[in-house]
């Protein structure tokens, strides 16, 4: 592993290692946190992974990858490619109505990098060109005067970019910003049309997201180059718009692509817990990744525990690392069951040390994580990123169940299949709600393994 920021203990960057051990424990209260990442004067002082997720695997930004989108505008206002003033008609004039409104021909992208674009509805990016829907969607505020959040607004501001640089909005990015941070090549989801996401698709590391916040924090410096103008990040961080009338962290203020936080705090976040936590006061980053459903625990949990790291003392809390599910607990088992059905899963094979669905094998050992992959298949029509999978199973009884965690991403699947071939499984996070799909076999006599019985 090659680390991208130098190591130091807490004590030596004037942390208090107790407190860092209350907000391990802290999180490690919280369903599904995978990795932290805490930095202090330059240093990283603490970091933790919790089972089965791997710091070196490119985990899903989601809307994180705004703020890089941000970055991005901000170089290609110094490169003199465009000014935040600048109206977006101008600058995509063949993807905008033939008489456009009042309000599109007052867009600007200053409207866009703030999400003050005039929409009361989010345009939905299900159209084959996701910019021409943007621009084709009633904008029914005066631009500037209503703040929405508003992911299609950053898609514009990434086919703006390509539009002016000739490139993809992740290969403008490489040579002034990942190259220099040490960042592996990243990956960015496109739209259809071939244009970078803009508001989501970024897949990085945890490191790579503690860098990217400690440039933040330096305003753009790294190892004496000004990747960044100071100005662009000083604007983008600050309250440009106020937001929400939430509370908690939701409510102060929006910048270009950035949240306000308490504590005078800034951060980059995205959907299921993927946070970049600027601490200016502090001199401090946290980066987190996850797949939960509460985003405002993580933060309840930096500034209850870590920020008393600053000044006071507190008491180590004993840490539990996430557990796999449990392995037998009695009864009887099946050496093979294979079940057919109709839907969107088709088939499942369950042995001893593998799960076969719809074909990909994957391994299993009870009571454990056993990492495998799903295959590569440019057809497929997945709902998430990254093919690596973490499956922790055991049979219970005449049941067996399984967790497949997504590498890659946010999600867990649950998985519990009953030996007469009843099959349930479950999705943790996603955008629609919890999923759950269950299915009855078809055909049941002809496809059910032979079935052994075993001693507890």
């Amino acid at each position: 592993m090659t680390h991208l920021l130098p190591r130091s203990t807490p004590e030596r960057q004037s942390v208090r290692s107790a407190a860092i051990s209350r907000l391990i424990a802290a999180l490690d209260g919280i369903s599904h946190i995978h990795t932290l990442t805490v930095v202090r004067h330059g240093h990283v002082v603490a970091e933790a992974t919790w089972a089965p997720y791997e710091r070196e695997v490119p985990t899903a930004m989601y809307s994180v990858s705004k703020s890089f989108t941000s970055i991005a505008v901000g170089l290609a206002v110094a490169d003199g490619l465009l000014t935040v003033d600048d109206r977006v008609v101008d600058l995509l004039p063949d993807m905008v109505p033939e008489q456009p409104s009042g309000h599109l021909a007052a867009l600007r992208v200053r409207h866009l990098l703030t999400m003050t674009t005039g929409h009361v509805v989010e345009p939905p990016l299900e159209d084959a060109d996701w910019a021409r829907a943007a621009l084709d969607a009633e904008l029914t505020r005066e631009p500037g005067t209503h703040w929405m959040y508003n992911t299609p607004a950053t898609h514009l501001l990434s086919q703006v970019l390509q539009r002016l640089t000739g490139q993809r909005l992740v290969d403008y990015l490489a040579p002034r910003l990942f190259e220099p941070l040490g960042f592996r090549r990243p990956e960015w989801r496109q739209s259809p049309t071939g244009v970078d996401a803009g508001g989501f698709g970024l897949s990085i590391r945890p490191e790579e997201l503690a860098v990217f916040g400690q440039l933040l924090l330096q305003r753009g410096r790294w190892e004496g180059r000004q990747l960044v103008p100071a100005a662009w990040i000083d604007a983008a961080t600050s309250r440009q718009v106020a937001n929400d009338p939430g509370d908690g962290d939701w409510n102060q203020g929006y910048g270009y692509q950035f949240w306000r936080c308490r504590h005078d705090a800034y951060r980059g976040d995205g959907a299921f817990g993927q946070y970049v936590v600027v601490l200016p006061e502090f001199d401090a980053v946290v980066a987190i990744t996850g797949g939960l459903p509460d985003m405002q625990e993580p933060l309840d949990a930096i500034w209850d525990a870590l920020l008393p790291a600053f000044d006071t003392d507190a008491a180590p809390e004993d840490v539990v690392a996430a557990t796999p599910i449990a392995a037998i607990d009695g009864g009887s088992r099946h050496a093979a069951v294979a079940h057919e059905y109709e839907g969107p899963l088709r088939a499942i094979r369950v042995e001893d040390g593998l799960l076969a669905i719809d074909g990909w094998e994957l391994p299993w050992v009870p009571g454990s994580w056993s990492i495998g992959a799903f295959p590569p298949d440019p057809t497929a029509d997945r709902l998430w990123y990254g093919d690596r999978v973490a499956v922790s199973g055991g049979w219970s009884g005449e049941t067996f169940r399984a967790d497949l965690r997504l590498l890659g991403d946010a999600t867990t699947f649950h998985l519990q299949l009953e030996a007469s071939g009843h099959l349930r499984i479950t999705r943790d996070v996603g955008f629609d709600g919890t999923d759950v799909w269950e299915g009855e076999p078809r055909n049941q006599p002809a496809v059910v393994a032979h079935h052994i019985a075993v001693s507890p």
